[in-house]
């Protein structure tokens, strides 16, 4: 707001005050205050001695616009060092008077009286020097000065200070979504947009287990299981088999027992404790076969092969007490008497031991342990070749010409991706059904997709454990340590066992993400003590003289562009003794199976060849000694798509 022109006459009636006073006023700090300029005004007004008529209505001065424009005037450097710093309303009064030029002795009496009415007008004068828009006239009081000069001058102390926190806050307000008004004109309210509660969790309610003092008797849970079995009416009960039967088949047996089912049927859980409720109160044995899964802790429980050997909170508990007492193990086959769990428990609980490994279990202590067996190279052969299985397939028949499998066999199947493994580890395991189905054969499948877990069941006779990639790596590790575990077990008893892994690449990194954090890391991104217990897994198989054998065959992944699988096959190269390469190679031109004869090949293979066979086996390799891999092998598939049977390959192998 312009000041009004003045009179020599107003200049004259003032009192005179040195020209140092206007410039220490000047100095003082500006303070915004928020209130209207018309008060400060008319209070300024007020404060100040009326003026006579006289001199109200005296002629005011000729207009600035039509005098020539002073010349700038020129302000020192440490003046405009200070753009923070507002003029006041003296310094506006020197200005005025620069260009609208009164006697000295005048101007040097009107300005003492004016200063304290500035001093008092120094915050409504201050808050309405803000810089105006673009493109408008520049105030009339200050001389037709440049906008480029005045902004530096009239803009307040802190306003680049505001001016940057304003920005900061509303580029943080940008990135949380908000949207915020230019710094000219001000931001809006910006309120934080509430966060989303996290879901409710709901931990279910399984029980407790039940109590470990009341089996610590030995000889009271005989009695016990006694009394149960005289006291049983109508049929047991077998818990495996009640376990795997679906919803459905559970309401049935639910009703025939007496409980009132109406609409829809309840979880699978609360129907166990009601079948199991009614079970207890109509006086029914309860009976469980599966196997058994030990903890830290001393007792243990009663897995299944349905669910792949995971545990459940239904599980049949097994105490401590009967474990010390036959010196039971993990995987070992049991057969037990059940209690029915009561109020407040969660399973059932095991009061007798019928049978551990189909026999008296107190002849397991006469079972020598699996580390105390003396391992041997292999000595039997295990023929894949099966010309009723594999009708026009000769994987098979070149399996067994140059990696030949036997008892006990450590063998590794050295992969690229899409190189046909998983292929040829059905055809070994059809093979080996129809070989030797008196073996038995268990088909591990750790992180793999679930469709081939399907597949794998429904065109394959051997047992399937599976624990597919969407599965936590405590899922994956415990399949595979009981599978291991009971392996074991059927070994002590003198069978023969045949694993087939996909893939040892996988479980190893299972192992090493639940590997404890040593600080150690090799290449690759591997714990130092990960690869411990996967080389213990592998390590298992073997030939054991006398009697039985462990033989594990298992997929290693390479050219995957991973660093840490590459480091696992280098690990588990050593260990084996027997690989079969295949190559990415052969398998982009179509040939199938696609073995690399140069690098695949069995340790001791004279111990499992017929002495005639493996002369004839050493020429074939030294006729495609100078040939390439693609034409080496195309020529051997070709060879062998003439004859049936592999002694019909050899023996004509002689008249060529």
């Amino acid at each position: 707001m312009a000041l009004p022109p003045k009179t020599d006459s107003d200049e004259s009636d003032t009192p005179t005050r040195s020209r140092s006073t206007s410039k220490k006023v000047s100095k003082q700090p500006v303070k915004r205050v928020r209130t209207r300029k018309s008060k400060t005004d008319d209070d300024s007004a007020a404060g100040s001695p009326v003026a006579e008529t006289g001199e109200l209505f005296a002629q005011a001065s000729e207009p600035e616009a039509h005098r020539e424009a002073p010349a700038p005037e020129v302000r020192e450097p440490a003046v405009e060092a200070k753009p923070a710093s507002a003029p006041t309303a003296p310094e506006r009064r020197e200005t005025e008077q620069s260009e609208n030029p009164a006697p000295a002795a005048t101007a040097e009496a009107a300005r003492p009286q004016e200063a304290p009415a500035a001093a008092e007008n120094q915050p409504s004068q201050a808050q309405d020097a803000q810089p105006a828009p673009s493109g408008t006239p520049s105030h009339p009081a200050q001389g037709g000065q440049s906008g480029e000069r005045q902004g530096p001058v009239i803009k307040d102390r802190n306003y680049w200070k505001n001016l940057k926190k304003e920005k900061k806050k509303w580029k943080q307000m940008q990135r949380q979504g908000g949207q915020g008004g230019g710094h000219g004109g001000g931001h809006g309210q910006h309120e934080k947009a509430p966060q989303q509660p996290p879901p409710p969790s709901y931990s279910q309610q399984f029980g407790d287990l039940p109590d470990a003092g009341r089996f610590a008797d030995v000889a009271a849970l005989d009695t016990q299981a006694a009394e149960l079995a005289s006291q049983a009416q109508g049929a047991p009960i077998a818990l495996n088999d009640l376990y795997a039967k679906p919803v459905g088949d559970l309401v049935a047996i639910a009703r025939s027992l007496g409980l009132p089912l109406e609409g829809a049927p309840p979880p699978r859980r609360m129907l166990l404790e009601k079948i199991l409720t009614a079970a207890a109160a109509g006086k029914r044995l309860l009976t469980d076969r599966g196997w058994l899964d030990l903890n830290d802790r001393g007792y243990g429980f009663i897995v299944h092969r349905h669910v792949n050997y995971r545990l459940y909170p239904e599980n049949t508990y097994v105490p401590e007490s009967l474990i010390k007492r036959y010196g039971l193990k993990r995987g070992h086959e049991l057969t037990v008497v059940a209690q029915a769990p009561r109020e407040g428990e969660r399973c059932a609980a095991t009061v007798k031991i019928e049978s551990a490994m189909g026999d008296n279990p107190a002849n397991l202590a006469k079972i020598t342990p699996f580390e105390e067996l003396i391992p041997y190279y292999p000595l039997n052969r295990i023929h894949v070749e099966a010309p009723e299985v594999h009708v026009k397939d000769v994987s098979m028949r070149a399996v067994d010409i140059l990696t030949p499998i036997g008892f006990g066999q450590r063998g590794l199947i050295v992969a690229p991706p899409r190189t046909g493994k998983t292929v040829l580890l059905h055809n070994i395991a059809n093979s080996i059904s129809t070989n030797f189905p008196e073996a038995t054969l268990l088909i591990l499948l750790v992180d793999e997709r679930p469709e081939e877990v399907t597949d794998f069941k429904r065109h394959t006779k051997g047992e399937v454990i599976s624990s597919t990639f969407d599965e936590m790596p405590e899922n994956h590790v415990h399949a595979a340590e009981m599978v291991s575990e009971k392996a074991k077990r059927l070994v002590e008893m003198g069978k023969h066992v045949i694993i087939l892994l996909d893939s040892i690449t996988r479980l190893a990194r299972a192992y090493n993400a639940l590997a404890s954090n040593s600080g150690k890391i090799m290449s690759g991104g591997i714990e130092a003590t990960a690869l411990q217990k996967p080389k213990r897994f592998f390590g298992a198989a073997r030939n054991i003289e006398g009697a039985g054998s462990l033989t594990i065959l298992g997929t290693a992944l390479i050219d995957t562009g991973s660093r840490m699988d590459e480091v696992i096959f280098e690990e588990f190269k050593g260990t084996g003794n027997m690989e079969l390469h295949l190559d990415r190679g052969l398998s982009d031109k179509r040939i199938f199976p696609a073995i690399n004869i140069d690098r695949s090949g069995t340790r001791k293979e004279e111990l499992i060849y017929h002495p005639e066979e493996l002369q004839r086996i050493y020429s074939l390799r030294r006729a495609m000694q100078g040939l390439g891999p693609i034409e080496s092998m195309d020529m051997l598939i070709q060879r062998l798509k003439k004859t049936r049977t592999n002694a019909e390959f050899l023996l004509g192998l002689s008249r060529t």
